[in-house]
């Protein structure tokens, strides 16, 4: 008996996860059924997408990353730190404009002028030159023509959920989110829906880091992609991409 208990333990594995920290919640729920099915161990490491990118490329002990925009895993295949052969797109996401749940929400016409109706006040972003949801947001601003009159407002932040933060506890009254990340805090309600048209399409890659051919991050990043993972996806607020 002493043998098979050896045996099974064996078969068992451990990989390292950096992933974009607005897929927490999804992905810590999509990790679970990764490992009641096959028994290995998945340890998750969220942050924005610039800095694990930075820290993968300095050869931080990832085995599997997860962007939260293309740009970033470009980089990375670019410099070849990623193996370019597993990189897929998993899920989208929609980009949204937040309040707390408990303010008044700004009309139509006061959403038109956004500095208008700030009055000094701040809108939370990620950064606006490095993490995605920043990046996006700026965008969609531009592409409305109000990031001009509200770019000294912005209180920018590391990653997504920290925006989301400021407005869940009420430290600003706007916030730029993705729709996944509101759906996450009851804390606060969306008062609009970025056009799909305003900013870059937002997708999530994955893929496996160049160097790393354990079997189970191939695996996981396979199974990542299976219905049954999607659908956690879906459930927590992402979108599905056109094909899938």
């Amino acid at each position: 008996m002493a043998l098979l208990f050896t045996s099974t333990v064996a078969r068992a594995d451990e990989i390292t996860v950096f992933a974009a920290a607005s897929l927490k919640d999804a992905l810590d729920k999509a990790v679970q059924g990764f490992e009641a099915e096959t028994g290995n161990t998945v340890h998750l490491s969220y942050a924005g997408s610039s800095v694990l990118a930075r820290q993968i490329s300095q050869g931080a002990p990832a085995d599997v990353f997860i962007s939260a925009n293309t740009d970033w895993m470009d980089v990375l295949e670019t410099d070849g730190h990623i193996a370019a052969e597993t990189r897929v797109d998993l899920v989208g996401n929609d980009l949204v404009l937040i309040a707390p749940a408990n303010a008044a929400a700004p009309t139509p016409v006061e959403l038109t002028d956004l500095a208008g109706y700030l009055a000094g006040r701040r809108l939370a972003m990620g950064l606006v030159e490095a993490v995605p949801a920043g990046i996006y947001g700026k965008a969609a601003l531009q592409s409305l023509g109000q990031w001009d009159s509200v770019a000294a407002l912005v209180a920018q932040t590391d990653n997504v959920r920290a925006a989301l933060a400021l407005v869940a506890l009420g430290q600003t009254p706007l916030g730029i989110v993705y729709g996944s990340d509101a759906l996450a805090d009851a804390r606060v309600q969306v008062v609009m829906r970025f056009p799909a048209d305003s900013h870059p399409a937002i997708r999530y890659p994955a893929a496996v880091i160049a160097g790393k051919g354990r079997d189970t991050a191939h695996a996981f990043l396979n199974w990542l992609q299976q219905d049954m993972a999607i659908e956690v996806f879906l459930n927590y607020g992402f979108t599905a991409l056109e094909g899938t």
